[in-house]
């Protein structure tokens, strides 16, 4: 069985804010880096990832190489891996959501902000990717540090809806086991 220990990256300046981010190149907060380290030491006391894998995003990569160094591990970027485009969103508070007239609570995954990805959009660019990724584990673990975004679509990717699609606060773990071509439920991790 290959095993996904997905991984959320840590607190960055625009989850501290709650604000989406502008850039790319957002960086962690020192209470982000204390996260990183944190899972490190999760990821240690209960697997052993042969390989740490982030999104090209300045604050998955920062926690992934937090997280490679006290493992010991390469890392690799997946450039396809990156966070939701929020569109005309980028800079505004989380809340301007609400705000936008075609926002429908009831199918959020549906929704698209103009300029931006919705969900389904994005569960559609990194399906492919993590069925890659499972594979490619195959009898072992490897770490991905990639976004709320991200591992909200890739939960519903592989329970097959959007309904309990779930995102784990800044540096949460969810476990995605792989075996005879098919994922096994998702699993958030708790220290």
């Amino acid at each position: 069985m290959g095993t996904l220990i997905m991984i959320r990256h840590g607190e960055s300046e625009g989850n501290r804010e709650r604000r989406f981010t502008t850039t790319p190149d957002a960086p962690l907060t020192d209470l982000g880096r204390e996260q990183a380290a944190q899972a490190a030491r999760q990821i240690a006391r209960r697997f052993r990832p042969q390989l740490v894998i982030t999104s090209p995003y300045a604050r998955a990569r920062e926690t992934g190489a937090i997280i490679a160094a006290a493992l010991r591990l390469p890392v690799e970027v997946e450039h396809g891996l990156y966070e939701r485009h929020f569109g005309y969103l980028r800079g505004q508070p989380y809340d301007a959501v609400r705000d936008d007239p075609a926002f429908e609570t009831e199918k959020a995954w549906l929704w698209r902000p103009e300029g931006g990805e919705s969900y389904e959009d994005v569960r559609v660019r990194v399906a492919p990717i993590i069925e890659r990724l499972a594979v490619r584990a195959a009898e072992g673990e490897v770490a991905v540090v990639s976004h709320g975004g991200v591992m909200l679509t890739c939960w519903a990717h592989v329970v097959g809806h959007w309904e309990d699609a779930q995102v784990p606060p800044n540096c949460g773990i969810v476990l995605y086991e792989y075996e005879n071509g098919r994922f096994h439920r998702p699993r958030n991790i708790e220290d």
